[in-house]
């Protein structure tokens, strides 16, 4: 899980320790386990919110641990055309290669720490790939997608990309180095990540050492999620035990904790968390497929426009997207 590393962690800049005098820790809510499944073209994914309360989500709506599969010649394999609207879309990768293209001609790729950030907003039609070298070659494979909703107000916005490399992510420590903080989006202690968002969010990747406890500030009026990518350890101060492919729910508090365990698996010699919060939209949700909107009407009515051609069309050599149908 190379992502972004650095040889010396003790040069980066050091969280403070929240003054337990004055701070509120988090309690944990809930514990819960990612089910398995396919997405696309087939490649295996863990469902993170699987089970879990759209309200304690939002503003989040659906995230997919991609992989992690290493592929044999051949295997690798991506989404086919598909559409979007009404909310972003944020693909991180962890190891391998991404390809991205859109209906109106916006394209690029991601690899390792690397991010790319889609605005779906009034919509389009997109596709993500591997490489075609990545396929005849296969290798190793393992990212992320979140789903990030819009407030009503924005859900008509004019779609955009940021493809944000990992070199830019803010890098922090805590004080005493046993943790490498990545700060893809959002603030954390005052350190900005490079991510701009529509809706207020802060997104990490910690990489935390084994023994070795992390300690982050966190914006209160946010809701505070972290989801374990690889390892093992244990969140808040009841210390309650969690390991790869669980997400944690936390209550009201200004500060998350989140210790590695001093015996790590073999091949995750670490313990590695994806730590997200926004503040919450507090507005209906109406979804089905791959458009997220506030009511069933807006929801129809962006079937009818995709199948209209309103959402954008496919350059000739790719073909036509896959036949939607709406679903609950």
């Amino acid at each position: 899980m190379p992502a972004v590393t650095v040889s010396d962690i003790t040069v980066l800049p050091r969280v403070h320790q929240p003054d337990p005098a004055v701070s509120r820790e988090r309690a944990v809510r809930s514990v819960t386990s990612a089910p398995t499944g396919y997405e696309g073209e087939g490649f295996p994914v863990r469902r993170a919110f699987a089970g879990v309360d759209l309200r304690d989500l939002d503003p989040f709506i659906h995230m997919d641990q991609m992989g992690e599969v290493e592929y044999a010649p051949g295997e690798p394999k991506g989404t086919p055309w598909h559409p979007h609207r009404g909310f972003e879309t944020v693909t991180y990768m962890l190891d391998g290669i991404m390809e991205h293209q859109d209906s109106q001609g916006n394209g690029g790729v991601i690899t390792n720490g690397d991010t790319q950030w889609m605005t779906a907003g009034s919509g389009l039609l997109h596709i993500e790939t591997p490489p075609e070298h990545l396929v005849v070659s296969g290798g190793l494979f393992h990212g992320i997608q979140l789903w990030v909703n819009l407030p009503r107000a924005q859900k008509w916005a004019a779609p955009r990309y940021q493809d944000i490399r990992g070199g830019d992510s803010a890098l922090l420590s805590t004080p005493d180095g046993g943790a490498l903080i990545r700060v893809i989006a959002g603030s954390v202690d005052g350190y900005d990540g490079p991510g701009s968002t529509h809706t207020p969010i802060t997104l990490v990747h910690a990489t935390v050492s084994p023994g070795a406890e992390m300690v982050l500030p966190w914006q209160a009026d946010y809701n505070a999620l972290v989801y374990v990518l690889a390892g093992q350890g244990t969140v808040g101060a009841e210390r309650r035990p969690f390991r790869k492919g669980q997400l944690a729910v936390f209550g009201p508090g200004d500060t998350i904790r989140t210790q590695a365990s001093t015996s790590q698996p073999l091949a995750e010699p670490n313990l590695d968390v994806l730590v997200l919060g926004g503040r919450p939209i507090r507005e209906p949700v109406a979804m089905a497929g791959p458009f997220v909107m506030n009511t069933r009407a807006e929801v129809v009515q962006a079937f009818e426009d995709f199948q209209a051609g309103k959402l954008g069309t496919i350059p000739a050599v790719h073909g036509a997207p896959t036949e939607l149908r709406e679903s609950n």
